[in-house]
């Protein structure tokens, strides 16, 4: 009788061990992001919207996607008429195919992309400087957002005002074209605001930055693309980010990741960017 209710007793702390195990592993999976629990569920239950969302934050405002989505109606540079078609469906199940298979027709500065130091200069393209030689040390690591004046292009007077502290290393711009919401229209805006040549010359002479993105499709005003790149990729030390989505995300240091396509041979190629919280 004895050894009957010790068995039971044993077996009553087991479950009760078992339990707490339990709840430990629901209390984790809960704290996981909603995205990977979903994988979890049921087909059958799964709500598909229609088309499916897209978002731009996660994990409760830890993650921002700052990325804009490649699309027809996304601007084109020089183009009124933007994009126009991207994807191409080559097999079609609705056609036979045993699965969809498509092509991408876009240019190498679509969107949220990357330039390489090859892009503004003949040698650099000859010897292969393309985006695949561009460090992910660079591409990757703390990041300072900077909302700057709304009135005029980033000057090196702009720059200076800025008062960026020595040390910071990566820096995005959000200026006017993210209020103009311009990574939305389809019609290319040659009044976008851009760092002018002497802006560029001052962060080379006068900053550590040796990243610098911005919230259209050139860093670069219109009127000065070229002295701006140039002064920039000159020393093949700083990397450019253009057309990136900087519209909701607060001022401030958060951490970039940015992967650019590897692509042999190209001066620009498209990147996926987010921001994290450090």
């Amino acid at each position: 009788m004895a050894t009957n209710n010790m068995g039971l007793l044993q077996l009553m702390l087991l479950l009760q061990l078992w339990t707490g195990v339990l709840t430990q592993l629901a209390e984790a999976v809960r704290s996981l992001d909603e995205e990977v629990l979903t994988l979890t569920a049921p087909a059958s239950s799964r709500d598909y919207p229609d088309p499916p969302a897209r978002r731009d934050v996660y994990s409760n405002g830890k993650i921002h996607d700052i990325t804009h989505l490649i699309n027809p109606k996304m601007p084109k540079w020089g183009s009124p008429d933007g994009m126009g078609q991207v994807v191409t469906i080559i097999d079609d199940m609705k056609k036979g195919a045993v699965a969809y298979t498509s092509e991408m027709d876009l240019p190498s500065h679509t969107g949220t992309h990357v330039d390489a130091p090859s892009h503004f200069f003949e040698d650099y393209f000859d010897k292969g400087f393309d985006t695949s030689t561009l460090s992910l040390k660079t591409l990757n690591g703390p990041a300072l957002v900077v909302d700057v004046p709304r009135n005029s292009n980033i000057t090196a007077e702009v720059m200076k005002n800025l008062q960026i502290p020595q040390g910071i290393h990566r820096v995005l711009f959000r200026t006017l074209n993210s209020d103009r919401k311009l990574m939305y229209q389809s019609e290319f805006h040659s009044d976008y605001v851009g760092i002018m040549g002497d802006g560029a010359n001052w962060i080379v002479d006068n900053t550590d930055i040796k990243l610098v993105g911005i919230d259209y499709l050139s860093i670069a005003s219109y009127t000065d693309a070229v002295p701006t790149h140039q002064a920039l990729l000159k020393n093949r030390e700083i990397v450019i980010v253009e057309g990136l989505k900087l519209d909701d995300v607060a001022a401030g240091i958060y951490d970039l990741h940015c992967l650019p396509l590897r692509v042999l041979g190209a001066e620009g190629t498209p990147a996926r960017c987010i921001l994290t919280g450090l």
